[in-house]
C-alpha cells in the first residue's frame, strides 16, 4: 500500500472577479486563527467593512497577475510542484494538494488519496505562524476525523532551517541577482500582527523588547515557534549562501490600524531611495511560490513606489514554484518524516 503526501497552500479565488474574491476572503478572514479578535467584532468588522470594500480591489489586483490559460499563480505553481513532486517519488506515494481555504479543498484532496498507509501533511510554509501552519494541520485533523478509516496523519514541522530549502532557494536565487546586480536586497517576508508574536513569549521579557531581539546571539531565547525569529534566522542562512552583505529583512502585506512587525517592505522602499539606491532586488523566503503577494504587491505596487521615490529598478527574485533543487527538497522532508514516524 502506498504512502500519501498532501501538500498544502493556503488558498486563491477561483476567479478574479469581485464575487469570486468576496467568496474567498470571507471564508478566509472568518478563521479567528487569521483574525484573532473576539467572535461578533470580527463578524462585524468582515461583513460591514472588509467584504464590502475589499473585494473589488483584491479582484482588481488579481486580474494583473491572473494567467489567462492557468490561472491563479499560487494554484498552478502549486499544481506543477505536486506533480515534479509525484514523479520523483514514484509509485510508492500518492501526492494531493489541498488548499486551506477555497479548491482544492483538504476534504477532497484526503479523498483522492484514499486508502493509503499513512499521510504526510506539508504545508508549505517555511515559518510557523498560527494564521498559516497552525491553521492548515488543525484543519487537516478536522477533516480527518471525520473519517473513521483515515490513515495516522504525520505532519511536516516547518522547515525555515531545513538545508534542502535553503540550498534550493539559494539556487534560484542567485542567477537572478547575478543578472540584477542591485545595490541593495531586500528579504521581504509576509508580516503578522506584533500581538502573534507577543503571545510566544509567555515571559513578556524578550519578544519584541529590542531591534535585535531576532538576531544570532539572542535566538537561543527564542521560543522555537516564533515567526519573526525563524523568519530572521532564515534570512542570515540565505545571506551565508548568497554571501550577501547588504541586505535588510522587512514584512510586508500588513492590515488595518493594529501594529505590525517591523521594519514595513513598503516604508523602506522609500528610505532607500532616499539614500540613494537605486537597484533592488527583493527576494520571498516565507513564499514558496509566487503568488499575488509577490508578483502585485511588489512586483507592480511596490516597483512603482520605489521609482516614485527615485530609485531606478526594483527586481523580483522569483520563488522556489517548481525548481528542481525544492522538488528534492520536498521529497526529502516528506521521506525523512515517513522514516521518523517508524513507518
Amino acid at each position: 500500500m502506498p504512502n500519501g503526501l498532501l501538500l498544502l497552500n493556503l488558498g486563491t479565488p477561483d476567479a478574479p472577479t469581485t464575487a469570486a474574491v468576496r467568496r474567498y476572503l470571507a471564508e478566509f478572514l472568518s478563521d479567528p486563527r487569521v483574525i484573532d479578535i473576539n467572535p461578533v467584532l470580527r463578524a462585524l468588522l468582515l461583513h460591514l467593512v472588509i467584504l464590502r470594500v475589499r473585494p473589488a480591489k483584491s479582484a482588481h489586483a488579481y486580474r494583473a497577475v491572473w494567467d489567462v490559460e492557468r490561472g491563479s499563480p499560487l494554484l498552478y505553481h502549486s499544481r506543477d510542484l505536486a506533480a515534479a513532486v509525484a514523479a520523483k517519488l514514484g509509485g510508492g506515494w500518492k501526492v494531493e494538494l489541498a488548499m486551506r481555504y477555497g479548491s482544492p479543498s483538504i476534504s477532497d484532496a484526503l479523498a483522492k488519496l484514499g486508502d493509503v498507509e499513512r499521510i504526510v501533511a506539508l504545508p508549505l510554509f517555511p515559518q510557523f505562524a498560527d494564521s498559516s501552519y497552525e491553521t492548515a494541520m488543525v484543519r487537516i485533523r478536522e477533516v480527518a476525523k471525520r473519517t473513521e478509516l483515515a490513515p495516522p496523519i504525520d505532519p511536516v514541522i516547518p522547515f525555515y532551517a531545513d538545508a534542502g530549502f535553503l540550498d534550493a532557494f539559494a539556487q534560484v536565487a542567485a542567477p537572478a541577482l547575478a543578472a540584477a546586480q542591485p545595490d541593495h536586497v531586500l528579504m521581504s517576508f509576509h508580516g503578522l500582527p506584533e500581538r502573534h508574536i507577543l503571545r510566544c513569549d509567555p515571559s513578556g521579557t524578550h519578544c519584541l523588547k529590542s531591534a535585535d531581539c531576532c538576531d544570532l546571539p539572542q535566538l537561543a531565547k527564542q521560543p522555537p515557534t516564533c515567526y519573526r525569529a525563524q523568519c530572521f534566522s532564515t534570512a542570515r542562512a540565505l545571506a551565508e549562501r548568497l554571501a550577501l552583505t547588504d541586505y535588510t529583512v522587512c514584512f510586508q502585506s500588513r492590515l488595518g490600524r493594529t501594529p505590525w512587525i517591523k521594519p514595513h517592505t513598503d516604508v523602506l522602499l522609500d528610505a532607500l531611495a532616499a539614500q540613494g539606491k537605486k537597484r533592488l532586488a527583493v527576494m520571498f523566503p516565507a513564499f514558496v511560490a509566487d503568488c499575488l503577494e509577490t508578483l502585485e504587491e511588489i512586483g507592480i505596487r511596490a516597483r512603482d513606489q520605489f521609482r516614485a521615490a527615485g530609485g531606478d529598478e526594483l527586481v523580483l527574485v522569483p520563488s522556489l514554484n517548481a525548481a528542481p533543487g525544492w522538488v528534492d527538497a520536498v521529497c526529502g522532508l516528506a521521506t525523512r518524516q515517513l522514516v521518523s514516524s517508524g513507518a
